[in-house]
């Protein structure tokens, strides 16, 4: 699906007024038009249950400006709309109260040679403000520590070294997290700030193939949905604990079970 919705040749158009997380995501980002509200919270908080930002997350959030990709990939961090917007997650924003008139002028629009110019006056035509955005705040700290590393320990180094407030809180937040997935979570987006968009998704079938037989996700479901103790046990229960050889089998090929697309 999500893969049609990225080649789709029709103009494709998401209203994103509301939560926008795991495959909300999926089915709404690789679209022409993102939407966004003033209910909008996006996130994909996949590392803190032993997943990884999948539905094409190695593909969108690479592409993301200054680090922030990276940053809502390790961190789950939640952004609103003017977020959003700021981030280039959304395209556009309306009010909530704009949203419903904005659905019917569009349901109603006759769409010519040129839709995707007629999508965007109307969308235009019912745009906002979403007032200040607070990723912009932390966007220098993010761009500083979080670009330029060859692995998910030179960044924890990075963030150790720095000391400051923002690093500081950072680390606390990625220290709840699935060791695990912090790992192959910063090799996906290492990996497909390179590759085209299908080549992407291949990439993270096969992540998901091996997650499926390993112990984090089954755990941090439990801990956070099912129990919902928010005491997950990861095993490995720290990154000093996993090396290459244990993250690479993550992006092996599967052979005749290879996803394929049409």
């Amino acid at each position: 699906n999500n893969a049609l919705i990225y080649h789709y040749p029709k103009p494709y158009v998401s209203l994103i007024d509301g939560i926008v997380m795991g495959g909300g995501v999926g089915i709404s980002v690789h679209g022409d038009f993102r939407v966004a509200g003033d209910a909008t919270l996006f996130a994909m908080p996949e590392t803190g249950i032993g997943l990884f930002p999948d539905v094409g997350g190695g593909h969108f959030m690479p592409r993301l400006h200054d680090g922030v990709g990276l940053y809502y990939a390790l961190t789950g961090a939640r952004a609103k709309a003017a977020d959003c917007m700021a981030s280039g997650l959304a395209t556009h924003y309306t009010p909530t109260n704009k949203i419903a008139a904005l659905e019917e002028t569009l349901l109603d629009a006759t769409l010519g040679d040129h839709a995707h110019a007629d999508i965007e006056a109307v969308l235009d035509e019912f745009a906002g403000d979403p007032g200040h955005a607070p990723i912009n705040d932390l966007r220098s700290e993010i761009a500083r520590l979080f670009q330029g590393h060859e692995s998910a320990a030179e960044l924890f180094g990075a963030l150790i070294a720095d000391g400051g407030e923002f690093a500081g809180k950072t680390l606390k937040i990625l220290e709840r997290m699935s060791p695990t997935s912090i790992r192959i979570t910063f090799e996906q987006m290492r990996r497909g700030h390179q590759l085209d968009f299908d080549e992407n998704i291949k990439m993270e079938f096969r992540m998901v193939r091996r997650v499926m037989i390993g112990h984090d996700f089954f755990e941090g479901v439990r801990a956070q949905i099912i129990d919902k103790d928010r005491e997950p046990n990861w095993k490995p229960a720290s990154l000093a604990e996993i090396g290459d050889a244990e993250i690479a089998p993550y992006f092996e090929g599967l052979g005749d079970t290879e996803l394929v697309l049409p």
